[in-house]
C-alpha cells in the first residue's frame, strides 16, 4: 500500500462449496498514480478463475496505459475464455482526478470525504456485456475530480446493490471492505470487495 497515492484493503469469500474463487483485483501504484480494478470472471471455479488472472495480468502489465486502452487489451487476450466483468479507475494525482469505466455488474461508487460535496456518493455507470464477448463495443473513459478522503469501492455482484446506501467512512478501508461483505454478501456467489482511499500525493 502506498502512504502517499492510497490507503486500500480488500475482502472476499468463494462461493460455498468451491475452494477458490473466480473474483480478484489488482492496486498498482506507480509514480503517475494509481490504477484499481476489481475482476470478476463468468461463473465459478477453474475457468472462472483463469479468466480473472488472464485480466489482471494484462492491467499489471499495461497499468499506465489509459482505461479505453487496457480494456481492449483484455478484451482481445480473452476472447478464448468464459469472459469477465470488469470495473477499473486510474487516479491521476497531478490532475487532481480519477477516470473509470466499467462492462458487467461490477459495482462501483465513489463516496465523497466532505458531507458537503454536491453528491455525496457518485456511481459508475457500466456498459452492459462482458469483457472477451465479441459485441463489445468503444467503451470511453468518464472522469471525475477527486480531493483527499474521497473512497473508492468496487463490489462484484456477490454482493447486494444497496451497499453503498448509508456507507460511512469513520474506518479504514480494509475495515469498510470487511463490514460491507459481512453485511451485504449474498451467499450464493463468489464476493469481493475492494475500498480505496485516495490520500491526494504521488507515488
Amino acid at each position: 500500500m502506498s502512504a502517499r497515492v492510497l490507503d486500500w484493503g480488500v475482502a472476499s469469500l468463494p462461493i460455498p462449496g468451491q475452494a477458490g474463487s473466480g473474483d480478484g483485483h489488482l492496486v498498482h501504484v506507480a509514480p503517475w498514480g494509481a490504477l484499481v480494478a476489481v475482476v470478476d470472471g463468468v461463473g465459478h471455479g477453474s475457468e472462472a478463475a483463469t479468466a480473472t488472472r488472464i485480466a489482471l495480468e494484462v492491467l499489471e502489465r499495461h497499468a499506465q496505459d489509459p482505461l479505453p486502452s487496457l480494456l481492449g487489451r483484455c478484451h482481445e487476450r480473452l476472447r478464448r475464455t468464459r469472459g469477465v466483468a470488469l470495473s477499473m479507475s486510474a487516479f491521476r494525482p497531478t490532475e487532481g482526478a480519477m477516470t473509470w469505466l466499467g462492462v458487467g455488474n461490477v459495482t462501483g461508487v465513489l463516496v465523497r470525504a466532505t458531507p458537503r460535496a454536491a453528491s455525496r456518493v457518485e456511481s459508475l455507470v457500466p456498459r452492459a456485456g462482458l469483457v472477451g464477448d465479441q459485441q463489445l463495443h468503444q467503451i470511453t473513459a468518464s472522469a471525475t475530480p477527486v480531493a483527499a478522503g474521497d473512497t473508492l469501492i468496487f463490489a462484484t455482484d456477490g454482493i447486494r446493490s444497496d451497499f453503498a446506501d448509508s456507507q460511512s467512512l469513520s474506518h479504514a478501508p480494509r475495515e469498510i471492505a470487511e463490514r460491507v461483505l459481512a453485511r451485504h454478501g449474498k451467499g450464493t456467489d463468489d464476493a469481493l470487495v475492494l475500498v480505496a482511499r485516495y490520500l491526494g500525493g504521488s507515488g
